[in-house]
């Protein structure tokens, strides 16, 4: 099993537990998007920031950095019921075509 699966199942479990006070997945879920959101916007302002840093160490901050993205990302998609699997095919919907016309179906 890849990875990303297997912090998919543990967050669900997280979220079917609803135990807040046991792990820190489960007190994201419990605060909803007021608490997921921003840690992504923290998470993602860190990754840009990791990235400009030279050399070996900054490469393997962006790569620390990046896993934190993911794993926020994840506990977003929880809690919105959406699984990796429909991210994933929504990808592969868009594989073949451009972001110019992709992005232009959307209306924005």
């Amino acid at each position: 099993m890849r990875p990303l699966d297997q912090l998919e199942q543990t967050i669900a479990q997280r979220k079917a537990a609803a135990a807040a006070d046991s792990s820190y997945t489960a007190k994201l879920l419990a605060g909803g998007l007021a608490k997921i959101g921003p840690k992504i916007t923290e998470e993602a302002a860190e990754v840009v920031e990791a990235a400009d840093e030279p050399g070996e160490e900054g490469r393997q901050h962006t790569l620390r950095e990046a896993a934190d993205v993911l794993y926020h990302l994840l506990v977003l998609l929880a809690a919105r019921d959406v699984k990796l699997e429909e991210v994933e095919s929504e990808l592969a919907r868009r594989f073949n075509m451009s972001g110019l016309v992709e992005k232009a179906s959307r209306g924005q």
